[in-house]
């Protein structure tokens, strides 16, 4: 591991500042601290937010040309230093080495797609009512953004939000998840490293995340907040920033849906399950949550997903062919506990797992759920981990409907040959996201986002910098 970039200060104005307070950045696997990383409070979130201020008076003022030039120094710096930071990552979220080295890649990937797409933020001229006017659209960068992360891909969901705002001419003030600020860091040490002006990208640890949001959402100079996290918070950050009308993109919470249709091929079907399911641990809000198999086809599926899940090796994430790790902390395995210990008490009945690993007590082993029903718990919520629940259906509008009962609205998946189904389907689910005979759908060129109380805003494609930038409209006589 490269150890200059393994970073412990918070990073604000360009320089690497040390506080009075520390907390401890501990391996998910062994239990081991990592490092003290500084803690952040109120003085240094105001700190920072009057650095991307003052930097964003001259950064807005670039042409895109040179926005453009910095990202891509900052891409390929990313590139370069791919498996430092993969090391990097593993380390301190748990995650196995090549799931790390995809997330660097798939983040970096934002990062040139957006530098390409700041050269791409084009106005518009449109006729005037009484031909006496000109009417002129141009587009302008929001100003500083308030940019909170969560730990579970902690370097993709920087370069997802940061690519754009800089790209717009925003500056950023960014608060990682308190598990997971190395990789953070360390992409701010690379920032530097690409000549990315001090102000522009600012970077606060903390351990009391609700200190440093309600610093951002209280500041008139911040202009936009950009979340991904759960719900509960979500909905409190968008009451702060109701305050000053902050801007609100918000990526939330989900209960995907992984619906099998009885005229798929089967072996392509449990493929796309275990993809879904099964990255990082299950600690992804796209994951599939509930899984819902036709009735013809529900004991066949059962046995294969059965064969595939008692296969999979568990450990360290920098071991090889590794495929299940730590969850991230003792919550989350007492959540996964608390969900299966309910669901088997309301019936369901455990085909592979069920428990903390024997070998391993920061790990849940991978774990296959029959007989589930929607009074039960695990049904409704989402889960986090590696835990397959699996529910028969037997017709296309039951399925859709009860895929639908939820109050998330982020991905969903369907395996199905019927062409036709599918364009119903597009329509009637419920989300943002819908993957059709494919169990991976995340990438750089596509709008990722939800509906209903998974959020609001797109991240990503030629919609995701739009978010980042004010409309003005000039009437010219």
């Amino acid at each position: 591991m490269n150890e200059s970039l393994v970073k412990s200060r918070a990073f604000i104005n360009g320089e690497w500042v040390k506080t009075n307070k520390r907390f401890r950045v501990d391996d998910p696997f062994s239990q081991e601290l990592i490092v003290e990383v500084s803690d952040c409070g109120e003085e240094e979130a105001n700190q920072a937010i009057e650095a991307a201020h003052n930097a964003f008076q001259t950064w807005s003022k670039t042409t895109a040309q040179e926005r453009s030039d910095k990202l891509l120094a900052w891409y390929d710096l990313i590139i370069e230093n791919l498996d430092d930071l993969a090391e990097i990552l593993t380390t301190e979220q748990g995650k196995p080495l090549k799931e790390a080295k995809g997330e660097i890649q798939y983040g970096a990937n934002y990062i040139k797609w957006f530098a390409e797409e700041a050269l791409r933020i084009d106005g518009d001229i449109i006729p005037s009512p009484d031909g006496q006017k000109q009417i002129h659209v141009i587009k302008q960068p929001v100003g500083v953004v308030g940019i909170i992360t969560p730990w579970n891909f902690p370097q993709a969901m920087i370069a997802r939000k940061v690519a754009p705002a800089l790209a717009a001419g925003c500056t950023v003030v960014i608060k990682p998840a308190a598990e997971t600020p190395l990789s953070a860091l360390a992409m701010a040490e690379l920032s530097l490293q690409a000549g990315i002006p001090k102000g522009v990208i600012n970077l606060v640890p903390t351990s009391e995340a609700s200190v440093i949001g309600e610093a951002i959402t209280s500041s008139s100079k911040v202009r936009k907040i950009s979340f991904t996290g759960s719900t509960k918070v979500g909905k409190i950050l968008m009451s702060q920033a109701a305050e000053n009308v902050q801007r609100v993109t918000m990526e939330l919470g989900g209960n995907a849906p992984f619906i099998v249709f009885d005229d798929v091929d089967i072996d392509d079907a449990v493929e796309g399950i275990m993809a879904s399911k099964f990255r990082n641990s299950g600690q992804t809000c796209v994951c599939a949550n509930r899984v819902f198999i036709h009735e013809t086809i529900y004991q066949e599926i059962v046995e294969k997903l059965t064969n595939k899940v008692e296969s999979m090796k568990t450990g360290s994430g920098l071991e090889d062919d590794v495929s299940i790790t730590p969850l991230i902390n003792q919550a989350g395995i007492d959540k996964v506990k608390r969900l299966v210990q309910s669901a088997k008490d309301k019936g369901a009945k455990v085909i592979v797992g069920g428990n903390v690993s024997d070998k391993h007590n920061q790990i849940y082993e991978p774990t296959i759920l029959t007989d589930v029903s929607f009074d039960m718990d695990i049904a409704c919520e989402e889960i986090f981990g590696p835990v397959l629940s699996l529910i028969p259906f037997s017709n296309e509008e039951s399925v859709v409907e009860q895929a639908n009962a939820t109050k998330a609205g982020l991905a969903a998946y369907v395996y199905t040959d019927d062409r036709h189904r599918i364009k119903r389907l597009s329509e009637q689910i419920e989300s943002g996201m819908i993957g059709f005979n494919e169990g991976i759908i995340s990438n750089h060129m596509a709008p990722f986002g939800g509906v209903k109380e998974s959020g609001m805003g797109r991240e990503g494609s030629k919609y995701g910098i739009s978010d980042y930038l004010d409309i003005k409209y000039l009437c010219i006589k």
